[in-house]
């Protein structure tokens, strides 16, 4: 069994508008090339930046980026991954760094806040925290598709990129035996924030199978379940692994 997937890695501009027009023409595209599921990247409608969450941020499920969506999803009859949104939260003002997901009918079947926030600082190269605008998300978040993969919709810079990017894509795939699938925005040398690109799909091998550079594109990948399931029976790692050792640990550095 497999499924066709699809990476679009969106040109985004300050035209909140424009963006979405432009992903739900890509979106449907993709649908007409097959892609049962459909990937966008993190702050797809959006600049992203602190200084532009607020600027940016709208509710969920009341804002214009979900009504979009869910239209795209039920025209494409596909699984949308609907990269992420500035979310804010009217009952406190929070904002959130949140990536919203629709089944084909177009209902919202998840919705994630971003947990692990970026903030990073090094020296001579990049300093950027998204802490200094949003709030981290506090739950974990799966949806079923059949299709046992994780989708990492990212966007990392011109310092983490070449670093970074690839190399962790190909480490969670051979750790999870799993397929990884990761979604950046276009490049925009103009932008105070420079996105790396590279949208990539990476099988359980930690082989890749779909990749791009860094000007707008959709990639596409079979997600091979069989193959899958093949690679896991003949390294069995979730077979070996000691539950009776590994247990829940929590380290507090002071």
């Amino acid at each position: 069994m497999s499924f066709k997937i699809a990476c679009i890695q969106l040109a985004v501009s300050s035209d909140k508008s424009k963006n979405l027009i432009n992903a739900k023409n890509k979106i449907l595209e993709a649908s007409k090339n097959g892609a049962k599921i459909i990937c966008l990247p993190e702050c797809f409608n959006s600049l992203y930046g602190v200084k532009y969450f607020d600027q940016y941020a709208e509710n969920i499920p009341n804002g214009e980026s979900v009504k979009v969506l869910s239209e795209a999803a039920k025209e494409s009859k596909a699984y949308i991954i609907g990269g992420s949104i500035p979310e804010r939260e009217d009952s406190t003002g929070k904002l959130y760094n949140t990536c919203t997901v629709y089944d084909p009918e177009g209902s919202l079947i998840a919705k994630h806040r971003k947990v692990h926030l970026f903030d990073i600082d090094i020296p001579g190269k990049m300093t950027f925290k998204e802490s200094d605008s949003i709030s981290p998300g506090n739950s974990l978040t799966h949806f079923d598709t059949r299709c046992i993969a994780m989708f990492y919709p990212g966007a990392f810079n011109m310092t983490t990129g070449p670093l970074y990017w690839e190399l962790l894509q190909k480490a969670r795939a051979l750790d999870n035996q799993f397929y990884v699938v990761t979604c950046s925005p276009a490049r925009d040398t103009n932008a105070s924030y420079v996105a790396w690109g590279h949208s990539t799909v990476v099988s359980p091998h930690g082989t890749i199978i779909a990749t791009t550079d860094h000007e707008e594109a959709t990639i596409y990948a079979d997600i091979d379940l069989d193959d899958m399931k093949s690679f896991r029976q003949s390294i069995p790692l979730t077979l070996q692994k000691r539950h009776d050792i590994y247990t829940k640990v929590t380290l507090v550095n002071d």
